[in-house]
């Protein structure tokens, strides 16, 4: 028998299983609203199921006869006119992005009026894609005031129809997303290069490296992370670019189907209750979208792998 002034053990308290009814919501809002849907969307990809009129024809299991026949229709060219437009909007996007988060950061500069320039860029992410499609379809209309200016400054002769040229309507739209998003990308690539060591750059100072030296040796090396994340996250949003070109060539992605995108394919098919077609649109955007995302995460840390790697192993020696 225990005595009386022996201490009494005390129950442990586990806290772990209020961490899990935390994190419980977002999980259950996660499968309801994300993966049940996700799962419905394969499922249905390898079905013959559509509407026609009032009668509902399926679903009868067909295999891979939808995705055979995406493949034979024109979905590689629209996956070619989504990938152009983000890659002719992503690469000024992330230049300028660049230059301007190393000025900004840059204390050498003094720059002033740093938050009304940081508000300023920002500015366009806030307005709905929807009016700033219709903002740019008045100004560069035939009749608008862009064309306008270049006629009474004696530019052009005769109205340019931008909305009726491939690299027209293609410009708008990339110029118009490389909008939207700068100003995003330069406070994400702003806060990591605030987030490196200073200590760095003295000594690099010290020892007389220069600016671009710098950029290129310290900053841009150690951003990297930050880096392959706006790369993914832009990714993502360029396959799925959809409200800025359905707007500006009211849903025919004109001329000839050159600024038709995946999501406005897709768009076209739920439109016309075509759910099988509609499910294998969406899982071939997917797979594409998880692969290339891939490949941009692997491009992107290869090097800090490979560095890890080898401290690793200068570790075990």
């Amino acid at each position: 028998m225990q005595s009386e002034n022996s201490p009494k053990k005390k129950k442990s308290i586990r806290y772990d299983k209020w961490g899990y009814l935390f994190i419980a919501p977002f999980f259950i809002i996660f499968i309801v609203f994300s993966l049940i849907p996700l799962g419905s969307t394969v499922y249905f990809s390898f079905f013959q199921y559509f509407r026609q009129g009032l009668k509902i024809i399926g679903p009868n299991f067909i295999g891979l006869a939808n995705f055979v026949k995406l493949f034979q229709a024109d979905l590689p060219q629209y996956l070619g006119n989504t990938l152009i437009l983000w890659i002719v909007g992503f690469i000024p996007q992330i230049i300028i992005s660049l230059l301007l988060a190393a000025w900004f950061t840059n204390e050498r500069l003094h720059l002033r009026g740093q938050s009304f320039f940081k508000t300023v860029i920002y500015m366009p992410n806030l307005i709905m894609a929807s009016a700033f499609a219709m903002l740019f379809f008045t100004l560069f209309s035939d009749n608008g005031p862009v064309n306008g200016f270049l006629q009474s400054a004696g530019i052009l002769s005769e109205p340019f129809s931008f909305l009726s040229s491939v690299i027209g309507t293609r410009g708008l739209i990339s110029f118009m997303n490389f909008l939207m998003w700068f100003g995003n990308t330069t406070i994400l690539l702003m806060a990591a290069i605030m987030g490196v060591d200073p200590g760095l750059y003295e000594a690099a100072e010290i020892d007389g490296a220069s600016f671009n030296q710098m950029f290129w040796r310290i900053t841009i090396p150690l951003i990297r992370p930050i880096m392959a994340y706006v790369m993914i996250t832009s990714l993502i949003g360029g396959l799925q670019m959809f409200d800025v070109p359905q707007i500006l060539t009211n849903g025919f992605g004109t001329p000839d189907r050159t600024s038709t995108t995946m999501i406005m394919y897709l768009n076209n098919h739920m439109y016309s209750k075509n759910y099988g077609m509609a499910g294998a649109v969406s899982t071939v955007l997917f797979l594409i979208c998880a692969v290339l995302c891939f490949i941009v995460y692997f491009i992107m840390t290869r090097d800090d792998d490979s560095a890890k790697k080898q401290r690793k192993g200068g570790a075990h020696k």
